[in-house]
């Protein structure tokens, strides 16, 4: 069974994406089976890890409104020796198109539910929101949560916040 960790704070730039792709790409060189999931329409651990965000195929996107499973969508990096479900700009609209269907905070949780037993680390990367993709990103979260912060005051306040909300979830 997989370990699930998402890298989650709604302040950008605090290193999210880089705590995301170190993390993974430690764990990878250490023999574990990794998969990095990006459901950040920024796409930035997409294009980190050498795939053209804006020639994305399938991704995230299509796996969360249903189109595909996520199986069949995930890139693997042989130089990292770790796998990616991949982002695109199209993402974004996924929050428009789940905002009216039911348990829609749990399809992130359902569309990795057939592919938990491939990997040994699920290591998911959100946007910096509180928006439906990050409620998602939380949801599917089993071991925890990485709230990587900056020691400044709005980075903290943005970390007060989000444990507000996920007290809430």
């Amino acid at each position: 069974m997989s370990r699930i960790y998402t890298l989650v704070n709604q302040k950008g730039g605090v290193g999210k994406t880089t705590t995301a792709i170190n993390l993974g790409a430690y764990l990878a060189y250490y023999g574990q089976k990794v998969l990095l999931v990006d459901i950040d329409p920024q796409a930035n651990a997409t294009s980190c890890l050498g795939v053209d965000k804006h020639a994305v195929q399938g991704g995230a996107y299509e796996a969360l409104i249903g189109k595909s499973p996520a199986a069949s969508l995930i890139l693997h990096n042989p130089r990292l020796k770790m796998s990616l479900l991949p982002s695109s700009p199209a993402l974004a609209g996924a929050e428009v198109e789940l905002v009216s269907e039911i348990a829609r905070e749990r399809f992130l949780r359902n569309c990795l539910a057939p592919i938990t037993e491939r990997y040994d680390y699920i290591l998911i990367d959100c946007p910096p929101s509180l928006g439906l993709l990050t409620l998602n990103g939380l949801v599917a979260a089993r071991e925890g949560v990485i709230i990587p912060v900056q020691c400044e005051y709005l980075p903290l306040e943005g970390l007060t916040q989000l444990s507000n909300a996920r007290e809430g979830a």
